[in-house]
């Protein structure tokens, strides 16, 4: 599947499956509505996927078309995953299968430098994220005078999503291999659902979600946690009123889990760059 296309459809199914504390068609929260996600992935996709474009531009340029669209951060953490996905998929034979976009990301990965941080900075800066505050070292508000690779080290201890870029994107790329696994892209809408939402309850179950823990701390996080793992390897979470109840408690709480929905997200699709487009799935 070409990147657009397969950004798309990553980001469509973000809004249209059901994700417990994340924004959905099914659900609205955190003063958030799905039409700002599905605005916002209309305004990022061709920035994401601009042929040529480097890692820092690609994320500027989306961040600043997210904010002309809707004006708050919907997708930062999607942007910051997405951004070295696509520029690896436009490598020849990258698409290949997980393991060839893996190796090809390693080269984009080592290849990150200072006008790559400084970009990203500039757009994270301007996404404000919640629980953002102030670094001691290559704070976003100030010049970098590292690489983004470099800088984004210094956040992996906190920062799951910052992590990826010293792990080689190993988390996204075993969920990727997940969801291909289970037959992702294809399959019918329940089918598709039930793979984005065990996905998701992966993730939850297996770490602390960075975007709770800076905005409620640790021992929020991880009730979170154990909350998820009691759902985890369910054959279809939709089909339970169980699954919606904890969604809406979780929103009430005001806990959004989105760097879950984030990886999540960034894992459909790097699966769905190696995959064919979905046969049976009919839209959002």
């Amino acid at each position: 599947m070409n990147a657009a296309a397969a950004f798309r459809l990553a980001c469509a199914l973000d809004v249209a499956v059901r994700k417990p504390g994340n924004v959905s068609r099914a659900s609205p929260g955190h003063r958030m509505q799905a039409e700002d996600f599905v605005a916002s992935a209309a305004a990022a996709v061709a920035p994401i996927t601009a042929p040529g474009a480097g890692v820092g531009e690609r994320i500027e340029a989306a961040v600043a078309a997210t904010w002309a669209a809707v004006g708050c951060n919907t997708n930062l953490g999607i942007v910051l995953l997405a951004a070295p996905l696509a520029r690896a998929a436009e490598a020849p034979g990258a698409t290949a299968s997980l393991a060839a976009l893996g190796d090809t990301l390693a080269g984009v990965l080592g290849a990150l430098d200072v006008a790559d941080a400084a970009a990203a900075f500039r757009a994270i800066a301007q996404a404000q994220p919640a629980g953002l505050g102030q670094a001691p070292e290559q704070d976003v508000h100030a010049e970098p005078d590292v690489d983004l690779r470099a800088a984004m080290a210094l956040a992996a201890g906190r920062d799951r999503i910052a992590a990826q870029y010293t792990n080689g994107f190993a988390d996204v790329l075993a969920l990727a291999a997940q969801a291909q696994n289970e037959g992702f892209p294809g399959g019918d809408r329940a089918a598709t659902t039930a793979v984005v939402q065990r996905l998701h309850l992966e993730c939850l179950a297996r770490w602390p979600d960075s975007h709770i823990v800076r905005k409620h701390g640790e021992a929020v996080a991880q009730t979170v946690l154990h909350a998820a793992q009691r759902w985890r390897g369910h054959p279809a979470p939709d089909s339970d009123a169980g699954f919606a109840a904890w969604d809406e408690q979780l929103k009430r709480e005001g806990l959004n889990p989105g760097t879950s929905a984030d990886l999540t997200v960034a894992a459909l699709f790097a699966a769905a760059l190696v995959g064919d487009a979905p046969r049976e799935w009919h839209g959002t």
